[in-house]
């Protein structure tokens, strides 16, 4: 048998260095959220669904829960100065194509992030964290102030749910007259476009896109699952994506509620609570 060698590849044998690949084109996207440990929600699931959609994704993090499919049991803020650090770090290396917020709660943090926010050169989609999906109330009356009044300005889009819709605005968001209603309301806060997500109303569920003075119904049928954990950071996560490829507001939408259905419908049906999706799933092109 031939004696195994001990020395090592002659340098000659290895690349000085590896090729380097263009990246001016390659898109990336950032997200500024809290993490949620049992990678159902938050950071973990943006950063998945930025991967599946083949886009570079970055994170500046927030906050730090305990949780798992059955519930929040603490949370544990960064400082605005580090949230602060974090964000313009990475930008100033790796510039963005889009970026989204997920969890901010505390008022310092979301005045950090508005004040980042007039420095970005690129779309901002805003997902107005308000409660957990166990029912955990994440802001307060005036954190609810201070989104509107410092960060709503700088949003190209704001993806609020009934409940977040009806905070931010003080009206009853309970039916499809009620999300217009909402929308343009919210629109005149600032953000180009508006979303508001209809996954609660008793009928099947209905989303209206306003945008540029026109609203937008997509409607689709109710799927009867518990694994929804994580469900409208990844519905954010995946326009923020989209738009960093170059897609506009509407078609990013319109790519971003089929890769969700499409989780939903494949979720692994893990924990025994409220389970998280498959972000693994194949997006629609």
């Amino acid at each position: 048998m031939p004696e195994r060698s001990n020395t090592s590849p002659s340098p000659a044998t290895v690349p000085a260095t590896l090729p380097v690949t263009a990246s001016a084109d390659f898109p990336v996207a950032l997200t500024i959220a809290g993490s949620d440990p049992s990678g159902g929600a938050g950071l973990q699931a943006d950063l998945k669904t930025f991967h599946q959609h083949h886009v570079y994704g970055m994170s500046a993090v927030t906050l730090c829960t305990v949780q798992n499919t059955r519930g929040v049991m603490a949370v544990e803020f960064l400082s605005p100065e580090f949230v602060r650090a974090q964000i313009e770090a990475v930008i100033s290396d790796i510039p963005p194509r889009a970026a989204k917020t997920g969890a901010l709660c505390r008022i310092d943090i979301i005045r950090t992030v508005a004040e980042c926010a007039p420095t970005f050169h690129f779309p901002l989609i805003i997902d107005p964290v308000m409660v957990s999906k166990h029912g955990h109330p994440l802001l307060d009356d005036e954190a609810v102030r201070v989104v509107i009044e410092e960060l709503l300005p700088h949003a190209t889009l704001v993806t609020p749910n009934l409940f977040e819709a009806a905070r931010l605005t003080g009206l009853r968001v309970e039916s499809a007259s009620d999300m217009e209603r909402a929308a343009r309301m919210i629109a005149s806060m600032g953000p180009k476009h508006v979303l508001v997500k209809g996954g609660h109303l008793p009928c099947d569920p209905m989303d209206l896109l306003w945008s540029e003075g026109t609203t937008r119904a997509f409607r689709a049928e109710r799927i009867e699952t518990t694994s929804t954990h994580g469900s409208g950071c990844t519905l954010s996560a995946a326009i923020t994506a989209r738009s960093a490829r170059g897609d506009t507001i509407e078609e990013a939408l319109v790519g971003a509620r089929l890769f969700v259905r499409r989780a939903m419908l494949a979720a692994p049906r893990l924990g025994g609570g409220v389970g998280p999706l498959h972000h693994g799933v194949a997006t629609s092109d």
